[in-house]
């Protein structure tokens, strides 16, 4: 029988009903997973034309809000609504190998950093950014062949990104997304009020053809993961950015950004897209490697871009916290953080590696050349999602990295123990077959 949803949502228009039935998530009178009727069922329901149902369902899908599957029908997608706001709490006894955080045994300890800050306090007027942590930056990214002339310090890497997009992009616009991408990324873009337009991966990187395709229709920028891609752990391959940058040659002023979030952590080597761009940007947060509460991100780009990223920042939030930068300062500073972070790039190496071979002596095929995650394909997400819950094991269904490619869920690996790669193989393999990572594009 149809669920009756003429109590939860009112409208007469395809934007009234939408907007109706975005307060319904929100509140959570209609929750994640959740199907709708159908499009002729729901008119039925409001006395209104199908037609204008069927617009209401295609808007909130452009935005992400609701997943299309066909015959079987239409559903909320998960991590939609208020509960996204919120880290929804892992029971205890369960471990936590969906969030995407550092192990805390490889993050540099705070206590030296505190001793060294400045007393003093800081006002307005004085310098936005310590010249110092600048100029160390600046030979970060020279040192892989990312021209940094200029660099701004902004308050994380989706705060640079987010910059980045609204100095460059307008609402409506189209913008390049690696597909399956990072949730926060896609829920941005669509927040912004610009469209996602899916490019296909495989381990070396956005794949020539989709990204050629892609490249057909009138987009604004291109955001791309040139290492340690999230979810697939892919990276781009020396042969494979060749490629790319002949690719993107052909369209000079679109923007293209780069998100290398996890750069001396990835277990890859950068090859950048940016060389030789009249429109660029690299963004690089501090999260992985000193610790998600220091929101620092360093972006280099053209010109134009940053001054305008530079002027929308004084006009809000001014700059970023002295104190932040001078602990990070401390932090990139001290020789015991090179040898800490050169043995958690070798570590997470290893946990993945443990992932892999253990999902292939189970039959399974996983994905994760770089970074801290391994991408598994399955044919349904859910049953090895839960599977692994009961097993005491918390993965990432991979519905809310996709736009167009295959299911797969996510494991992260940074804090795998000996053994669990094993144990977690093992409930994955009887759960449903696996399948290849194919992508149309």
């Amino acid at each position: 029988m149809a669920l009756c949803y003429s109590t939860k949502v009112r409208g007469t228009t395809a934007a009234e009903i939408a907007q109706s039935l975005e307060r319904a998530i929100d509140r959570g009178e209609i929750r994640p997973g959740e199907r709708l009727p159908t499009v002729r069922g729901f008119a039925g329901q409001l006395g209104v034309s199908p037609v204008t149902v069927a617009a209401a369902y295609r808007s909130l899908q452009q935005r992400g809000l609701i997943i299309g599957e066909g015959r079987r029908g239409t559903r909320v997608r998960a991590g939609t609504g208020r509960p996204y706001l919120t880290v929804s709490p892992i029971p205890e006894g369960v471990r936590n190998l969906a969030l995407g955080n550092p192990d805390p045994e490889l993050v540099p300890p705070l206590a030296k950093a505190l001793t060294k800050l400045d007393p003093h306090p800081g006002f307005y007027g004085g310098r936005a950014n310590l010249p110092e942590l600048l100029e160390l930056m600046r030979r970060q990214f020279a040192g892989e062949g990312v021209a940094a002339d200029r660099i701004a310090v902004v308050s994380g890497g989706l705060d640079g990104i987010e910059r980045v997009l609204t100095s460059a992009c307008r609402a409506g616009d189209a913008v390049i997304v690696e597909d399956p991408c990072f949730p926060r990324v896609l829920d941005l873009v669509r927040a912004l009020g610009m469209r996602p337009v899916p490019v296909a991966l495989d381990e070396q990187g956005p794949q020539p053809d989709s990204l050629e395709r892609a490249l057909r229709t009138p987009v604004s920028a291109a955001l791309l993961t040139p290492r340690a891609q999230n979810p697939t752990g892919g990276f781009i391959t020396a042969g494979r950015a060749h490629d790319l940058r002949r690719l993107l040659g052909r369209y000079p002023d679109l923007l293209v950004l780069e998100d290398d979030y996890a750069a001396p952590l990835a277990g890859a080597p950068l090859e950048t897209l940016t060389s030789s761009r009249s429109r660029w940007a690299q963004v690089r947060s501090v999260s992985k490697v000193l610790g998600p509460d220091l929101r620092v991100a360093f972006l280099a780009g053209d010109e134009m871009t940053l001054t305008r990223v530079e002027t929308r920042q004084r006009l809000g939030a001014g700059w970023v916290s002295q104190i932040l930068q001078r602990i990070c300062l401390a932090l990139l500073c001290d020789p015991d953080t090179e040898r800490l972070l050169e043995r958690a790039a070798k570590t997470y190496r290893a946990r993945r590696e443990a992932m892999l071979s253990a999902l292939q002596r189970h039959g399974l095929q996983g994905f994760g050349r770089s970074g801290m995650n391994v991408w598994v394909p399955v044919a349904d997400e859910l049953t090895v999602v839960r599977r692994l819950f009961d097993a005491g094991f918390a993965v990432s269904a991979g519905e809310r990295f996709r736009i167009a490619s295959p299911p797969g869920i996510r494991i992260t690996i940074s804090t795998l123990r000996e053994g669990e790669a094993g144990e977690v193989a093992r409930c994955i393999a009887p759960a449903g077959q696996a399948l290849a990572w194919t992508q149309a594009g």
